[in-house]
């Protein structure tokens, strides 16, 4: 495994807080100790500590005596976080056959070809936990990343992204290197690359109406490895349960009576929902409550086939539910298979085998989606799917429950309070509380000595929390709070005061609202010199309240192509109103917003500011989210967003004070040591015209002219400052802030 006389050392273990690398097989090293093994970024490394491993190397900026490691490589070697743990560079061969054991779901639902499309580029020893994320951070030769993510995805759903499977077995024995010609397998299973049978085929099984033949084993539609839940037990979706056991015993049960009221017996629904809020799970348990089959087609891994196999893929599912007596027919994620937006000629198709399929006597159809607005339009023909439900993100209460009946079996410590979990997770479906309860059960695992009993505590369940993404936030336009609060933001009272009013107390207090009789703002305009801790602030505030927080700035949304910026809209509210409590941070609003008729780029900014003010006060009102907008040119946004029921409260965050400057030194010199001679006051008395930016330019301009003197120096000085303070201007327009505070002098004046 190790290489002979290779050079080893032995460095701290440390566990990796970037997602980046998250269950990846990467440890990172500072690049003078990878100089020092004789590697390159990207070889393989051995590491021994209670077991022996092997990771791919990549290059860190920690200290040099730090090996930061992914949670599945540091599970791999059997330590602890900050144990010591001995390195050198690894011998690696081409892995000709690797065995691998799973859960139940992965095993049947994984073929050994998407397994190794996910596995490529990856070292693994015998013993190993590997995850399903291909090896993307940096891609092999033959890796197509995204295509093994999209099989991955279609065959595991949401879960597909913390499934891990265990290396059973590797040929040669050893530190192996997956590649395009591997042969990959389950234990006791098949695998790729195995060879046909050539003997002659078995004798056919006779068949009956009520047993149909078997479909092919490549393309037969998955049977659920998981047992049905009962509806009873479908937390915070128990009522919309209710209604399709009813929808479907009808339509199963009594077509008679629905055809001599004029009605029609046919059933097809489309149920609507956050992605990993329930929705495969509500259909396998309605149907198991009318004691029917439950027929699945994974859209999205149809969609990736070839034409001719998806074709296939669909026949034989449709084939199978229509021949095997009271049926139900499943597809996941249909928009993928029938998007709304240039469907492919296999839509046609499809359509047609759905109608045969609802049209059949003892069949019903449920489609389910996350993005109801991107589905074909013709699968909610009269004739098709003609039913709508919708599943609801879950609130505080239904949070508490879920995860009172996912820790049900859990070892718990005598601290844990579930609620003070849920409340810390906003936005989270019950996907995401399993990932929480993985997660925990990792950070505790880790910590565990082996003495006594092993249990979670009410922090591994918080860090697991802070260490989840909701699936509805996982899109790349979040903001990272960094853990910021509004304590943390120094002076600025009256700003704070009037953001908690404006954004938490709606979010966190609806009853005093509804008690009132008063309806909650809509959004909030924060305005202010660039500079000043406008984003700052917003980030603050969104960490204070345990929000979910959608960032974007306002030219991001504007598209050349007709429609498109209105569609990119629409979406980003969308996703908010699925991560409800959510926060929608509009940065530079004013190029969102423009006021209209005054623009020459064909009304596409104006046909924007209309889908602005749809979504903020539309026929379909805003729920348990807050829309916040930030510019320094307030004068130039429409004034139609800025009226009651739109962005209705202006909050102006003026330029620093010299006490505020102060307090603004303070937290920018936390981690920089400061030479005696060193008067943040009397500094921050003397920055006038200074923004909060520019006075964190000032410390850090010191900083660097202390380190052009010595590079081992270990302060900054008076001498630092002041040379710092020529090299760095003060930013502020006095011109700029006399209009700034002329708008705020007329916004406040009665």
């Amino acid at each position: 495994m190790t290489a002979p006389n290779a050079p080893s050392i032995t460095l701290v273990a440390r566990l990796a807080a970037s997602a980046a690398d998250a269950r990846r097989g990467v440890v990172r090293l500072h690049p003078e100790v990878i100089d020092a093994l004789g590697l390159r970024s990207w070889e393989a490394v051995t590491l021994t500590g209670a077991r022996v491993t092997t990771a791919l190397v990549a290059p860190a900026d920690g200290p040099p005596g730090q090996a930061t490691l992914d949670d599945v490589t540091l599970s791999n070697t059997g330590l602890t976080d900050g144990a010591p743990v001995v390195l050198a560079p690894a011998r690696v061969e081409p892995a000709r056959r690797i065995t691998l054991t799973g859960s139940k779901l992965a095993r049947a639902s994984l073929t050994p070809e998407t397994m190794r499309s996910a596995l490529i580029g990856k070292v693994v020893t015998g013993g190993d936990a590997v995850s399903l994320l291909p090896q993307d951070v940096e891609p092999a030769p033959g890796l197509d990343a995204p295509t093994a993510r999209q099989r991955v995805a279609g065959a595991l759903g949401s879960a597909w992204t913390s499934e891990l499977l265990t290396v059973a077995a590797v040929e040669p024995v050893g530190s192996v290197a997956v590649y395009p010609s591997t042969v990959v397998g389950w234990e006791g299973g098949a695998a790729t690359g195995d060879p046909v049978p050539t003997a002659a085929p078995a004798a056919p099984r006779p068949t009956t109406p009520s047993t149909p033949a078997p479909a092919a084993t490549a393309t037969a539609p998955a049977v659920p490895a998981e047992p049905a839940v009962p509806i009873e037990d479908l937390v915070g979706n128990v009522e919309v349960a209710r209604r399709l056991v009813e929808w479907l015993e009808l339509s199963l049960d009594r077509p008679e009576l629905l055809t001599s009221l004029g009605g029609s017996p046919r059933l097809g629904v489309l149920i609507t929902g956050p992605e990993g809020v329930g929705k495969l799970t509500l259909a396998r348990g309605v149907a198991a409550a009318v004691d029917a089959r439950c027929v699945e087609l994974a859209a999205p891994g149809v969609a990736a086939m070839e034409a001719g196999a998806a074709a296939q893929r669909v026949r034989d599912a449709v084939g199978q539910a229509r021949t095997g007596g009271r049926t139900v027919l499943t597809v996941t994620d249909v928009d993928a298979l029938l998007p709304a937006e240039s469907p492919p000629p296999l839509a046609t198709m499809v359509l047609d085998l759905l109608r045969e399929a609802v049209h059949t006597p003892g069949v019903a159809v449920l489609a389910t989606t996350s993005s109801p607005e991107s589905v074909d339009p013709r699968l909610r023909a009269p004739d098709l799917v003609d039913r709508e439900v919708g599943l609801a993100l879950p609130d505080l209460r239904t949070r508490t429950e879920l995860l009172r009946r996912l820790l049900s079996a859990v070892p718990l410590a005598a601290d844990v309070d579930v609620k003070a979990v849920a409340e810390r997770a906003p936005g989270f479906v019950v996907a995401d509380l399993a990932a929480v309860r993985r997660e925990a059960a990792v950070h505790a695992a880790l910590r565990h000595r082996g003495e006594g009993e092993a249990t979670i505590t009410q922090q591994d369940l918080l860090d697991a929390v802070g260490s989840v993404r909701p699936l509805s936030m996982s899109s790349s336009d979040t903001l990272q709070t960094g853990g910021i609060t509004l304590d943390q933001v120094g002076d600025m009272v009256e700003v704070k005061q009037a953001l908690t009013e404006s954004v938490l107390w709606p979010l966190q207090y609806p009853d005093s609202f509804a008690r009132l009789g008063v309806a909650a703002p809509r959004g909030v305009l924060v305005y202010g010199p660039p500079g000043c801790g406008k984003t700052f602030l917003l980030r603050a505030l969104a960490g204070t309240g345990q929000l979910n927080v959608l960032a974007v700035k306002g030219a991001e949304l504007l598209d050349k192509y007709v429609g498109e910026s209105e569609r990119a809209v629409r979406e980003l509210f969308r996703k908010a109103a699925d991560a409800a409590p959510a926060l929608v941070f509009l940065d530079e609003v004013d190029a969102l917003a423009p006021r209209r008729g005054q623009s020459s780029d064909s009304g596409v900014a104006d046909r924007v500011v209309a889908a602005l003010l749809t979504e903020l006060d539309g026929a379909e009102p805003l729920r348990d989210v807050i829309v916040v907008g930030a510019t320094n040119r307030p004068e130039l946004i429409d004034p139609a967003l800025l009226r009651p029921g739109r962005l209705e409260r202006l909050v102006y965050v003026p330029p620093p004070d010299a006490a505020a400057r102060a307090e603004i030194l303070r937290a920018s010199s936390r981690n920089t040591p400061l030479a005696d001679d060193v008067d943040l006051d009397e500094l921050g008395a003397e920055l006038d015209g200074y923004s909060a930016a520019d006075c964190a330019a000032v410390l850090r301009e010191a900083a660097l002219t202390a380190m052009r003197e010595s590079l081992d120096a270990a302060q900054v000085t008076a001498a630092h400052i002041a040379a710092a303070r020529a090299a760095v201007p003060a930013s502020l327009d006095p011109a700029q802030l006399a209009a700034l505070q002329a708008y705020a002098d007329r916004r406040a004046a009665p």
